[in-house]
């Protein structure tokens, strides 16, 4: 199996982020002006108009043809978003939607026979415009910016973090890419400390590409739609567990744990869905976001026959992993807070 390709990050710079300014920023709204009073200056000629379509489209496709047929709506942002993997030779084909969200769609695309695998999963995010990241704010607290390539956002780009707090159409989309990167980059590295999780292979603007859990016809169910019997559900109680350990080992809570978000397939189950993963020694919610991981969780297999209590493993594993002192008192400050109020 084909290694991570780090050189797909390369093409990714702050450039992209003048770009979105350039079409965004409030800054360069005069910039906008001269170039809409240079439009008005002639009308195109139907041979142009014909030209620039004909551009677009060799831009967006350029022989990519897809066995997949998307629909109206969703055929331009699709094939933008998964054209760079099939630029790096990584997949070859887009054969299904296998799962629709509000957030994100997921695509079985056929891998490129170099990487020794038949298939890959792209989960493409709908634009901006189409999701819905309730409470974002509460995972956001602690987490720095990245930028697509999973660099931080430095203290003296003011103009980006200044953009992001206006909530700006540049800022919106530079906190689009950070929401997108972090789940990248936890992905790679819950991959390598070997939890249970999809092994990233890249990641564009606005799609990751991942391992695919599941055969040519459908994608592993979750767990959700499952009853294990009682032997069977500790068991793979006792793994997500394993994996909620190896969470908190690198310092990150899932955020939104369930038995929607974990799949299975073949005897074995697969955690996915990391873009809320929240930083315990940056984030004063971490340990209540734990215990709700952890509560979900319990719901699920207690109607299973396992017997858990959520708030004795919490508690447990938050003794375990706890952070220092600075980020409990952090806690504590925001818990009294939210009491007062």
């Amino acid at each position: 199996m084909a290694a991570t390709h780090p050189q797909f990050h390369d093409v990714h710079n702050v450039d992209k982020y003048e770009h979105y300014a350039a079409r965004y920023d409030p800054d360069w709204a005069e910039d906008r002006r001269h170039d809409a009073a240079r439009r008005r200056g002639g009308k195109k000629s139907q041979q142009e108009i014909i030209s620039e379509l004909a551009e677009e489209a060799e831009g967006l496709e350029a022989g990519f043809i897809t066995t997949y047929q998307p629909a109206r709506y969703e055929g331009p942002f699709l094939l933008e978003a998964i054209r760079p993997f099939y630029d790096l030779d990584l997949i070859v084909d887009v054969l299904a939607n296998v799962k629709g969200g509000k957030e994100a769609n997921v695509y079985r695309c056929r891998a490129d026979p170099a990487l020794g695998v038949e298939y890959l999963a792209a989960k493409v995010y709908r634009p901006r415009r189409f999701r819905n990241l309730r409470n974002d704010k509460m995972y956001r607290e602690g987490r720095a910016l990245l930028l697509a390539g999973g660099r931080e956002v430095k203290a003296n780009e003011r103009r980006i973090v200044h953009a992001v707090q206006k909530r700006t159409e540049f800022g919106l989309q530079v906190a689009h890419s950070s929401w997108l990167m972090y789940e990248y980059t936890t992905l790679e590295k819950l991959h390598r400390a070997g939890a249970h999780t999809p092994k990233p292979f890249a990641v564009s603007d606005n799609a990751i590409l991942m391992q695919y859990i599941g055969d040519g016809t459908r994608a592993a169910p979750t767990l959700h739609g499952l009853r294990p019997g009682p032997s069977e559900a500790r068991r793979l109680f006792d793994i997500v567990l394993e994996d909620v350990e190896r969470m908190l080992q690198i310092g990150v809570v899932h955020g939104d744990l369930s038995a929607y978000n974990i799949l299975y397939w073949e005897g074995e189950i697969t955690l996915i869905d990391f873009p809320q993963v929240t930083d315990i020694y940056a984030n004063a919610h971490a340990r209540r976001i734990l215990q709700r991981d952890l509560q979900r969780l319990c719901n699920y297999f207690a109607g299973c026959g396992v017997r858990c209590n959520a708030d004795d493993l919490a508690a447990a594993l938050w003794q375990r992993y706890r952070p220092g002192s600075a980020a409990e008192m952090l806690a504590d400050f925001s818990r009294l807070q939210e009491e007062a109020e």
